[in-house]
């Protein structure tokens, strides 16, 4: 069975939807929902846009399927958990909370299991685009993506060198890189001409031309093929016999509904009682500065692998970001975290106007393994879970989006579902 055709879409629903969470996992579990027939209402406290995705470094990085646990980046964490300024760091306090997590990382550091976590993530990935085309169809502005590749860059040919292996993996699952010399990287990105000798090309990844923006025009085609977007937050899921019934505001509403879609990032763990799952969810804190006038003229998103970092051109002006902390559950954001991030941005682009910078941080709803959860709620029937992508909401939205509506129709899903089950903990 097809999704339903768009042509069909004002046709007269039977089946009423309910997605928890309005960002771009919410969004696109709406869209592909309402593109079956459904009728489906999105619901989250913030504007559209303003979500986790809008602080991030805006890249379809659709081979970074490498799990966080990589040897490399074990042997590193030490030495930046002491480092306040390193691209990783970790509040004492939270320590007593992520520990059991941090173990459960650390399961996933054997080389098996990574290549086992990279091989599961690639058949998500690889269909990225192709799941994201009938969205941005709908969509006005038909310059959202952009269509230039990403370049990495390393202060060594010893940093490159320790990519390899990682490099291999990808490649074997189907992803290839080209390797730069610094005249190439020049040529490519005239703001780092002479900065760096050693750097990477993906020419599969893209990024978006600006994260909140693309939200939103994802929100806007839903809107307009007749969805509806309740600004409120999700109190809890109504239930009676085995399913969900409906789901609860805060203000005491209550929305009847056939199907119920968890899509709710870090905000999904006050639901997983009503799911009947008990997943290691973190929320690990993603900090991003935006210069909107940055004085030096960046082609690229370029991710800088010795910095932590990644510079990504938006207009609304130059994001810089990706410096990722440990805080633990309900804590602030510490701003000082982006102004380390812009200190290093300094050093490498020292024309950088940061006049009006603009801060901003994202929780990104990491597991363990960082593998998403895409499943079916075995305690309430007609429910379905879709979060913990980690730094990857953006690649997979869309994917996701298709995975639940396959879910919700009971078709055989394209994808195996079993590494990404809610029970695998």
């Amino acid at each position: 069975m097809n999704a339903v055709p768009r042509e069909h879409l004002h046709a007269q629903p039977t089946q009423q939807a309910i997605v928890i969470g309005g960002g771009i996992v919410g969004v696109c579990c709406a869209m592909y929902l309402q593109r079956d027939g459904l009728a489906v209402t999105l619901i989250d406290p913030e504007a559209p846009g303003n979500s986790t995705a809008k602080w991030s470094c805006g890249q379809m990085a659709v081979s970074e399927i490498v799990p966080l646990s990589k040897p490399g980046v074990l042997m590193k964490i030490p030495g930046w958990l002491m480092d306040q300024n390193g691209p990783l760091a970790l509040r004492p306090g939270a320590l007593p909370g992520i520990l059991p997590w941090f173990v459960r990382f650390l399961l996933c550091a054997r080389h098996t299991k990574i290549v086992e976590i990279a091989n599961a993530m690639a058949t998500l990935t690889h269909d990225a685009y192709a799941d994201f085309a009938p969205l941005l169809a709908a969509c006005d502005d038909k310059a959202l993506l952009g269509d230039r590749p990403i370049i990495e860059v390393f202060d060594s040919a010893a940093g490159l060198e320790h990519e390899a292996p990682h490099l291999a993996l990808r490649e074997s699952v189907g992803f290839g890189t080209q390797r730069l010399n610094a005249g190439e990287i020049g040529d490519l990105e005239p703001a780092l001409a002479g900065r760096f000798a050693h750097g990477l090309l993906f020419p599969d990844w893209r990024a978006v031309n600006d994260t909140e923006g693309f939200i939103v025009a994802l929100t806007e085609a839903f809107l307009r093929d007749g969805g509806r977007r309740v600004r409120s937050a999700a109190s809890r899921i109504d239930e009676a016999n085995g399913r969900a019934t409906g789901v609860t505001l805060a203000n005491g509403e209550r929305l009847a509904c056939d199907h119920v879609v968890v899509a709710a990032g870090t905000g999904s763990r006050r639901f997983f009682d009503a799911l009947g799952v008990n997943v290691p969810l973190a929320g690990i804190a993603g900090y991003q500065a935006v210069l909107p006038a940055p004085g030096v003229e960046v082609r690229h998103s370029i991710i800088y692998a010795d910095g932590g970092f990644c510079f990504t051109p938006m207009t609304r002006g130059l994001q810089i970001g990706g410096t990722i902390e440990f805080a633990g559950r309900d804590a602030k954001p510490n701003f000082r975290r982006a102004d380390i991030i812009l200190d290093k941005a300094k050093r490498v682009m020292p024309g950088l106007n940061v006049d009006h910078v603009e801060y901003g941080v994202g929780y990104r709803p990491f597991l363990p393994d960082t593998k998403p959860v895409i499943d079916r709620s075995r305690r309430l029937a007609n429910a379905t879970m879709a979060f913990g992508h980690g730094q990857l909401g953006l690649t997979l939205g869309a994917t996701t989006g298709r995975l639940i509506a396959d879910l919700v129709a009971q078709r055989t899903t394209r994808q195996s579902l079993a590494p990404f089950s809610a029970y695998r903990f």
